[in-house]
C-alpha cells in the first residue's frame, strides 16, 4: 500500500512517516511546511510542498503516487488561537478536509484515517473518558474535530470508504531529539521554557476535587502514538468500505499537573517552585482516557512512561537551547 501522510513534516506527522515507513509501508507527504520540518522525514520519503486547499496539487498527488490510503494529520491545532480565529480555523480544518474528501472520492482511494482530538469531548464530568462519552466542544478547534469527524463517517457511508477517527489525548515527548516539539503551546515545552528562562513554572488553578488541587490529565508518548497510527491503518486495510473505527489513543492513567512539574524539575534540575494562577476557563478537572476500544480492536497499548516523555522532550529542548544555565 501507499499512505498519503497530510502533515507529515510536522511534530505528530514525522513520528507517523517514520514509524510506517520502518514498518515496511510506502509513505508520500503532503505538507505546506508552515510548520512543518523537511529534515525530520525518514531518507526517501516523497514530500510535496502544497496546501490542501489546493484540489489540483492534491489531485496530483493522489494519482501520481498510486495513493491506497490517506492519513490525515495537517490542521490548525491551538485552543487560544482557534477563540481568537474561528473564520480560520474552520477554514483550514473543515474546507481542508473537504478538498481532500472530493478529491479521495474522486481517485477511489479506500481508506481513510483522520486525526481528532480529546477536545471533541469538552469538558465530561467522568472517571474515564469512553468513546461513548458525550461530544460536547468548548472551542472551536474541539468543533472543527467533531465537524471533522461527523464528515468522515458520512463520507465514508456515502462512498464506500474505511475510515478511522484517532481522538488523542496529551501528547509529549520524542523518539530521538531531532523530532521533538519546536512549538511553546503544550504543558511540558512551556515548563521548559519557563525554567530555562530563570522563571517558576505557572500552573493555573491549584482548587479543583482532585487530590493536591491541580488538573489531571493522561500523556501519551508520540511515538506510542505513531504506533497507534500503524495498527489503525493496517487494520482499514483489512476492512471492507463503510467500515469506521473511532478510538481514544491515551495510557488511561492520569498525571497531575503539579506531579508533571516536580518531574520536570527532577529531569532537568531546574527546582524553582512553580507559582499558582487562577484558572483557565475550560479546564476540566480531570480528563483520562478509557483504552479499553483501542486494546481489543487494534490490539494496541501504550508503552512508555511519563518520564521517558520528559525526559525525551528535555533532549530535544536542549539540541534547540544550548549551554543553558541550570539553577
Amino acid at each position: 500500500m501507499t499512505w498519503l501522510i497530510t502533515g507529515g513534516a510536522g511534530y505528530i506527522g514525522a513520528h507517523v512517516a517514520r514509524s510506517m515507513t520502518a514498518a515496511g509501508e510506502r509513505v508520500v507527504v503532503l505538507d505546506d511546511l508552515s510548520t512543518g520540518v523537511a529534515e525530520r522525514l525518514p531518507a526517501g520519503t516523497a514530500l510535496v510542498r502544497g496546501s490542501l486547499q489546493d484540489r489540483e496539487t492534491v489531485d496530483r498527488v493522489l494519482a501520481g503516487h498510486a495513493v491506497t490510503g490517506v492519513v490525515h494529520l495537517a490542521a490548525k491545532k491551538q485552543v487560544g488561537e482557534s477563540v481568537e480565529e474561528p473564520l480560520r480555523y474552520y477554514r483550514e480544518n473543515l474546507h481542508g478536509l473537504t478538498v481532500l474528501l472530493e478529491a479521495v472520492v474522486a481517485a477511489g482511494v479506500p481508506r481513510f484515517l483522520f486525526s481528532s482530538s480529546a477536545a471533541v469531548y469538552g469538558v465530561p464530568d467522568t472517571e474515564l473518558i469512553t468513546e461513548e462519552t458525550p461530544a460536547v466542544p468548548i472551542n472551536p478547534y474541539g468543533e472543527t474535530k467533531l465537524a471533522g469527524e461527523w464528515l468522515v463517517r458520512a463520507t465514508g457511508q456515502a462512498h464506500n470508504l474505511a475510515t478511522g477517527c484517532l481522538r488523542y489525548f496529551n501528547v509529549a515527548g520524542a523518539a530521538e531529539p531531532g523530532l521533538s516539539d519546536t512549538g511553546v503551546f503544550n504543558i511540558i515545552p512551556m515548563f521548559f521554557d519557563r525554567v530555562t528562562r530563570g522563571e517558576a513554572p505557572r500552573i493555573f488553578g491549584a482548587d479543583y476535587p482532585t487530590p493536591d488541587g491541580t488538573c489531571i490529565r493522561d500523556y501519551i508518548h508520540v511515538a506510542d502514538l505513531a504506533g497507534a497510527h500503524l495498527a489503525a491503518a493496517r487494520w482499514l486495510a483489512g476492512r471492507p468500505g463503510g467500515t469506521d473505527l473511532t478510538v481514544n489513543i491515551g495510557r488511561g492513567e492520569g498525571v497531575s499537573v503539579r506531579e508533571l512539574a516536580d518531574l520536570v524539575a527532577e529531569v532537568t534540575g531546574h527546582r524553582a517552585p512553580p507559582v499558582v494562577e487562577g484558572r483557565r476557563p475550560g479546564d476540566a478537572a480531570k480528563a483520562v482516557a478509557s483504552v479499553e476500544r483501542i486494546a481489543r480492536e487494534l490490539g494496541w497499548t501504550a508503552q512508555r512512561g511519563v518520564r521517558e516523555m520528559v525526559e525525551s522532550a528535555w533532549e530535544g529542548w536542549q539540541l534547540r537551547h544550548p549551554r543553558l544555565p541550570v539553577g
